[in-house]
């Protein structure tokens, strides 16, 4: 069993591991940093650097087989790895935080925008959620100011867990149609952009996300796309 050390702390940026795991999709280590591609958001990058010196770049980072499993992809050439190496787990933190920027930037668009979110992406820079809605476009300007009036509030984002079937009696806790929050493990964590009297976006989520929304910085609504008879699409890129 992996040990899932961003879902507890996402500011890790390195970690000691020992390989577990070795096939032809990549190896497994006892714990990790790394958040592996899922919910929209991309698996992270970074290296393994082990105590006899030698390196392995990961290029991707994956889920493997069962709940538990985490498989880290090496990159072309790397060293190749056996059971029982042990050494340091490195993210790429830059990239990783401006995954969890974004991540927790989606949040708060699927606040503002009071409609099922049918998709959405988590990208480097940028973002998207997808609503289930028919005629009622968002104007661009508008919500650009509120997100970031959101975002200036320096809201704080905290994390709590509930049991499996706490999430089934809620389903409300799961806003996004396409994407099911991770379960199987007898818990789910749910994120919290905390509001004053209320919470101003409560969702289950197995992603990472920053501290508070302060730390998102400037966005902006880059277009809006129909696509389809109800859906549309709401990207988003950093302004800075």
């Amino acid at each position: 069993m992996t040990q899932f050390l961003f879902r507890d702390d996402a500011y890790l940026r390195e970690c000691p591991a020992t390989v577990t795991a070795v096939d032809e999709r990549g190896f497994q280590t006892d714990a990790t940093i790394f958040y592996p591609l899922g919910g929209g958001q991309p698996g992270d990058i970074g290296r393994f650097e082990l105590e006899d010196g030698q390196h392995v770049d990961i290029a991707d980072t994956v889920k493997g087989d069962g709940p538990d499993g985490i498989i880290h992809k090496p990159g072309a050439g790397s060293a190749l790895l056996k059971v029982g190496q042990r050494g340091t787990l490195k993210l790429d933190w830059e990239r990783r935080h401006r995954l969890m920027r974004m991540h927790t930037c989606l949040h708060l668009l699927s606040a503002l925008v009071p409609f099922p979110v049918t998709g959405g992406q988590v990208s480097d820079g940028k973002g998207r959620l997808d609503f289930d809605m028919a005629d009622q476009i968002p104007d661009k300007e508008t919500l650009t100011a509120k997100l970031n009036e959101l975002i200036q509030g320096d809201h704080a984002v905290t994390a709590r867990w509930i049991t499996d079937e706490e999430l089934l009696n809620s389903p409300e806790l799961v806003k996004t149609m396409a994407v099911k929050p991770p379960m199987g493990l007898g818990r789910v964590r749910l994120i919290e952009v905390v509001g004053i009297d209320r919470p101003l976006d409560l969702q289950a989520c197995g992603g990472t996300h920053v501290a508070r929304t302060g730390e998102i910085g400037p966005v902006s609504i880059r277009k809006v796309e129909n696509k389809g008879r109800q859906n549309r699409r709401v990207n988003i890129e950093f302004a800075a």
